[in-house]
């Protein structure tokens, strides 16, 4: 097995490309070792001393690590925990575990403009992310606001504000009017 290893714009965070499928649809996104416990995959890479975070994509697997750790001393760990995994024959995600985040649902007056902005995110704006080794979804839209949450590489990204200012802020404003401001949402 040869895993493909890519930078992102977060110096922070690394992605992993196994050569095969991570998760058949949606997304995961694990914050702590607790919050993987339902994912074998997960499990293995936070065993690892100094990565703080793991998302998975479609095709491929993004990992976090702290700021005074160096990728030179834990990259081979990763790598031989992600290798070890997919030899295992176990389940990326154990049966009955979370996985698929994806948009918010939203039930109000605002349905169809809602509509227009998951479409446009998921056409333009999240296949891009994913290049970069994370997700964007829709979390929220309130009096013209978009209420957006950054997952993976995005999360912490320091080009991140400039990602949903000048990118997504402005193609949203171009092709729904009703949209006039776009942020970011801890979740």
């Amino acid at each position: 097995m040869f895993i493909q290893t890519e930078s992102t714009p977060n110096p922070a965070t690394l992605k992993f490309l196994p050569g095969q499928t991570v998760l058949e649809a949606g997304t995961a996104d694990f914050a702590s070792p607790e919050a993987a416990e339902s994912s074998p995959l997960a499990s293995r890479i936070f065993a690892v001393s100094g990565v703080t975070g793991v998302f998975f994509g479609n095709d491929f697997v993004t990992v976090t690590k702290a700021d005074d750790v160096e990728w030179d001393h834990i990259k081979p760990a990763i790598l031989g925990a992600v290798m070890e995994h997919y030899q295992s024959g176990q389940p990326v995600i154990s049966a009955g575990g979370e996985q698929a985040s994806g948009h918010a649902e939203h039930s109000g007056e605002d349905g169809e403009v809602v509509n227009q902005i998951k479409d446009l995110l998921d056409s333009r704006v999240r296949p891009a992310v994913a290049q970069d080794g994370g997700d964007i979804t829709f979390h929220g839209f309130e009096r013209g606001v978009v209420y957006l949450h950054m997952q993976g590489a995005c999360a912490g990204c320091p080009s991140s504000t400039l990602t949903l200012k000048m990118g997504i802020e402005n193609l949203l404003r171009h092709y729904i009017p009703e949209v006039t401001e776009v942020r970011p949402v801890a979740v």
